[in-house]
């Protein structure tokens, strides 16, 4: 397995699920007592979430950038932003570094193509929400983007920041977004896009009656194989 660079820290939750995902997928391919190779260059979400609120995005253009560079620096052989709405920044990650950053909305698409679906609702920050970054990319793939109304898009948000960013795991809270999940399904989704890489610790598969997509795990295990293609290649090929 070569090197898996994470950006990381927004938030500390997601991050770790990374690294959780990442060193499951090893020790699957691999058996015990391996695990991942994985460099992290995590950030303090207090000054990010600061940042963000401030609308500095010129800013969080250049922290994620020098991350990026210090990661391949580092000798990662590619890259994730662990966090959806950070992808706000992946064109200033990619202008500096000359490995691979993966697109966590591009890897869902292709996720979601496979199964064959082409109306989705997209839940996350409202960053992620509102702006176009993720939703341009599900269009370009030929799928539909549904959003929650403008007070729903307000409870999504701020249980993200205020709870899940904290690892606070809160009932009600569940029950919140499961009526809007349902109220989008009875919509027309037929799929649900977890567009936050902490909503995976409120709501999951298991919850939902379509399909779901969580951006957590879908992005880690793009990276997982990209990472180990050639290895892949020769067991295929030793099969």
């Amino acid at each position: 397995m070569k090197k898996i660079g994470l950006i990381g820290g927004i938030t500390p939750e997601s991050t770790i699920l990374y690294y959780r995902i990442l060193n499951e997928l090893n020790v699957s391919n691999l058996g015990k007592p391996h695990s991942a190779k994985v460099i992290i260059n995590s950030f303090d979400f207090g000054q990010i979430s600061k940042l963000q609120k401030e609308g500095r995005w010129d800013l969080l253009d250049q922290l994620m950038a020098d991350a990026g560079k210090s990661l391949e620096k580092a000798g990662a052989t590619c890259i994730l932003i662990c966090a959806n709405t950070m992808h706000l920044c992946i064109d200033a990650v990619n202008k500096v570094v000359n490995i691979p950053v993966l697109h966590i909305a591009e890897a869902t698409s292709k996720n979601i193509i496979e199964k064959k679906i082409k109306k989705v609702a997209l839940l996350g920050t409202k960053y992620t929400m509102e702006k176009d970054f993720f939703i341009d990319v599900l269009t370009s793939f030929g799928i539909e983007a549904m959003i929650p109304n403008a007070k729903e898009r307000e409870v999504i948000h701020n249980v993200i920041y205020e709870e899940l960013s904290v690892g606070n795991i809160n009932p009600v809270s569940k029950e919140r977004y499961l009526k809007i999940v349902k109220r989008l399904i009875k919509g027309g989704a037929e799929g649900i896009v977890l567009g936050c890489t902490e909503i995976p610790l409120l709501i999951s598969q298991e919850d939902i009656s379509v399909p779901v997509f969580d951006t957590t795990r879908i992005h880690a295990t793009a990276a997982f194989n990209l990472s180990t293609k050639n290895q892949q290649q020769q067991q295929q090929q030793q099969q």
